[in-house]
């Protein structure tokens, strides 16, 4: 009893002499900020307790039919708490040099699209998006993509739990799979 008492004493003394510890909480996909295709503020701190599906997208590439898949995943999942958030970005071949609403225009007159979109963004190099930027670090730089359409799946608490290439479809079982893991 006496060395359980010395031993207390002696860790509540040395904690005293050496300051609070602090801990610093790793950083989520939900410190992160976006515009919306709008002009208007999109914290991914308004979807937490959700998960984010967020795609690098392009109005001219060879992926782009993929909107249609996207909004597809949206839609049966959307009710359970996913959402899907395009980021346009014109880094891959020119393929989205349009204004903000261009780009929102010609989403929703060829793929009725209604889930969220930021403004037009870079993903790559040295003015990548805080968001890419959160995507290095968490994954490392051979994550970034490559093309447009690669996905990300972000948790309810914000963590990254998916990455896959603009090859792999918006509803490939490996996609759904990790969503309805994802879901809350």
């Amino acid at each position: 009893m006496i060395r359980t008492i010395a031993l207390a004493v002696s860790l509540a003394i040395g904690l005293w002499f050496q300051g609070p510890n602090i801990v610093h909480a790793r950083p989520s996909a939900h410190d992160i900020a976006f515009t919306s295709i709008d002009g208007e503020p999109l914290p991914l701190s308004d979807f937490a307790g959700k998960a984010v599906l967020v795609v690098n997208t392009a109005s001219l590439c060879g992926f782009t039919y993929q909107y249609d898949g996207l909004q597809s995943v949206y839609d049966r999942y959307r009710e359970r708490g996913l959402v899907v958030l395009g980021v346009p970005s014109n880094d891959f071949g020119r393929q989205e040099s349009g204004s903000e609403a261009d780009i929102k225009n010609f989403c929703e007159v060829n793929f009725s699209i209604d889930f969220p979109m930021t403004e037009k963004q870079s993903v790559k190099g040295t003015n990548a998006h805080p968001f890419f930027q959160f995507v290095a670090e968490e994954l490392g730089e051979k994550s970034l993509p490559r093309w447009n359409f690669h996905k990300y799946l972000i948790n309810p608490q914000g963590r990254l739990v998916g990455s896959w290439p603009s090859q792999a479809e918006p509803g490939a079982p490996e996609i759904t799979s990790a969503i309805e893991l994802a879901l809350p």
